[in-house]
């Protein structure tokens, strides 16, 4: 069976898809105002993990027409300031301090969606806004969780304003890509595994039967081909990322 991806919440000229619910989870990373605005309307439930409700309160009080507030707040709330929690927890949102040292603040706020979905029988894809800039440490949790994720939830993305990507499981992929919202650079890259097989099509430079590892090739700067989707056959679970076109582009 081929697995169709789409990025629409990306696009924010798109409509909202009333068939998809999404979650949102703010990390505490920077972000700008129209990617903020554009992955807030996509999504039906929003999380700020800790410092990212300073993030989103900071946006706010430079934008004064504008008022977002997410329905709930979690983490070890080490980060998060007294000023940014009194505003919150005035506004009846729902500020939670989790104590666990063996969590992050993103896996907690996916533990409090998946604890909703239990109570709702809803499920939601989910969309992480930051999690693949600043500290590499950082960065190497979010493409390790996600690689665990793929095992128990059928789509997450993680999106910075430089680039949106996610996790492929082994198997065959059709990626539709909006050309209007993506650069023409991506990646295949081989985390979390000793090899893979790909094979492709829609790219510059096509794999064909190709493996691919750390210590091998990493098909790293290859591009979108204008007008064509993309198809990925890969052997073993794989990140694939899409650079974004520059929000004033839109």
């Amino acid at each position: 069976m081929v697995v169709e991806w789409h990025t629409e919440f990306l696009d924010p000229r798109a409509s909202k898809d009333l068939n998809i619910s999404r979650a949102l989870i703010i990390l505490n990373q920077p972000f700008s105002a129209g990617l903020l605005k554009t992955l807030w309307a996509a999504s039906e439930w929003h999380s700020c993990a800790d410092g990212g409700a300073n993030r989103l309160y900071d946006w706010m009080a430079s934008d004064a027409e504008s008022r977002l507030l997410p329905d709930i707040v979690k983490g070890d709330l080490d980060s998060l300031r007294d000023e940014v929690r009194l505003y919150y927890t005035s506004l009846n949102v729902p500020v939670i301090r989790d104590s666990d040292q063996d969590s992050t603040d993103l896996m907690k706020c996916v533990q409090a969606l998946e604890e909703k979905e239990r109570l709702t029988g809803q499920e939601f894809e989910i969309v992480i806004l930051g999690g693949l800039s600043g500290r590499l440490d950082q960065t190497v949790h979010t493409l390790s969780y996600l690689h665990k994720l793929r095992k128990t939830r059928r789509r997450v993305f993680v999106v910075t304003d430089d680039n949106v990507g996610w996790v492929l499981n082994e198997g065959e992929h059709l990626i539709h890509i909006n050309h209007d919202v993506l650069g023409q650079t991506c990646g295949l890259l081989p985390v979390g595994i000793d090899s893979t097989t790909l094979t492709t099509t829609g790219l510059r430079w096509n794999l064909d039967n190709t493996e691919s590892s750390f210590d091998g090739l990493v098909s790293t700067s290859n591009h979108l081909v204008p007008g064509q989707d993309v198809t990925i056959k890969t052997s073993k679970p794989i990140w694939w990322c899409a650079e974004l076109r520059g929000r004033r582009e839109l």
